[in-house]
Parts: C-alpha cells; sequence; structure tokens
C-alpha cells in the first residue's frame, strides 16, 4: 500500500488559542502527517523547535499552548523536570508515583486524576529529560483513561526582553471514538492551558520571593 509523509504548520493559530486548525490528513493512502502545531508568529530556538514536530498518524490530532511567565528560565524549570511531582502545579491531578525509575529518561510513574474528568489514572514514561535544552517529554502508556498513545513535549527558552520564560507544550493524541478531532483539541487544550497558567502563577511568585531572599547591593 502506498504511503506518503506530509509536514504542516498551523496558519491560523493564536498564541494562547484552545484550537488550532490542522490539515485533514489523506485517508485515501496510509498517511503520516509530519505536524508542527504552533502560532506563526511563535519564535523558537533552532535547539527546541524541532522537538514540536509531531508524526500523526490519520485518526489521531496535535495542538500546542504557549505560556509567557515572568520569572527566569532555572526559576520555571526547577518545577517542570521534577516528573515525579507533577500536581505541584498540574492541579487535575492529585497524586503521583514513581513505580520504576530514579528520575532519568525511562522512569514510569502512576497519576491520579481528580475526580470529574474522563479518567482515573494515567501511567507515564519519560522520554526525554534535557537539561541544557530545558525539555521534557512524556508519553501515555497505559492507565484508566481516553486519551490513547498521548505524548507531550514541553520546551522552555528565554522570552524576547531575557527578562522571561516562554514555556511551549505540544502534543500528539489519539481521537476516541465517537469524538471529532475538534473535540479532542479543544479538550486537551483546556487542561494544557490551566496547567501551564498554574504553572506560571506557581513560578512568578518563587521569583518574587528569590528576588526579596537576594541579597540588596
Amino acid at each position: 500500500m502506498r504511503s506518503s509523509l506530509q509536514l504542516h504548520r498551523s496558519h491560523t493559530a493564536t498564541i494562547g488559542g484552545c484550537h488550532q486548525k490542522q490539515a485533514q490528513p489523506n485517508t485515501s493512502t496510509t498517511t503520516l502527517t509530519r505536524f508542527f502545531p504552533l502560532p506563526c508568529g511563535v519564535s523558537l530556538p533552532d535547539t527546541v523547535a524541532t522537538y514540536h514536530i509531531h508524526t500523526l498518524g490519520p485518526n489521531q490530532c496535535c495542538s500546542s499552548m504557549v505560556q509567557p511567565i515572568e520569572a527566569p528560565v532555572e526559576t520555571v524549570w526547577s518545577v517542570v523536570r521534577r516528573f515525579d511531582n507533577p500536581q505541584a502545579y498540574k492541579h487535575f491531578l492529585k497524586s503521583c508515583h514513581v513505580i520504576v525509575g530514579d528520575g532519568n529518561v525511562g522512569t514510569l510513574r502512576e497519576v491520579h486524576v481528580v475526580s470529574g474528568l474522563p479518567a482515573a489514572s494515567s501511567t507515564e514514561r519519560l522520554e526525554i529529560l534535557d537539561d541544557e535544552r530545558h525539555v521534557l517529554s512524556f508519553s501515555v502508556v497505559g492507565g484508566d483513561h481516553r486519551l490513547n498513545n498521548y505524548r507531550s513535549v514541553t520546551t522552555l527558552h528565554a522570552s524576547p526582553n531575557g527578562n522571561g520564560t516562554v514555556v511551549v507544550e505540544s502534543f500528539v493524541v489519539d481521537i476516541p471514538p465517537g469524538n471529532t478531532r475538534e473535540d479532542t483539541c479543544i479538550f486537551v487544550d483546556t487542561i494544557v492551558r490551566c496547567n501551564l497558567q498554574s504553572l506560571a502563577q506557581m513560578a512568578e511568585n518563587m521569583a518574587i520571593t528569590e528576588k526579596s531572599l537576594s541579597p540588596k547591593l
């Protein structure tokens, strides 16, 4: 069977928007679509941009969220890199337990979700942890939920003015039976957006505390 590989970039998204238009895969062939789901107005360093290029199957969707934070990259990264403690800023999670590994790539964690969401637990594998480039990626490998084959990538880079951080989180996931591509992206985007807003509040408060404790010159 003939297959194809295509590269698309969203041209209708805005920074912080919930939904981004995606090219529809050509279902007449076995198609893998390489999708770069970032708003055209967002500029990423080459060192991290390639991490947000996702390969999609015909029944998957992909999107991203961008969050500016008024805190240094190292402050934000100190929170994001804690694969063992995502509930620190992801308020839809009520607990996390590392079941395999020591926090390095390959570590497995089991997270439990707060009530009210269509999920109970998720088993997740740490795929990338790059302290130099500030990149973290994980994939969902099990659990009681509907987000099959979910993979997330989060990158941090300094804001253009040099005084803050820009966080970009992108994901790819299967579209659950009975749901549309749009429904799936809106649902996941909403969760990611809330998580990043919570991260921003937490990191900015940490930065204020750190500044108040630093020696006065």
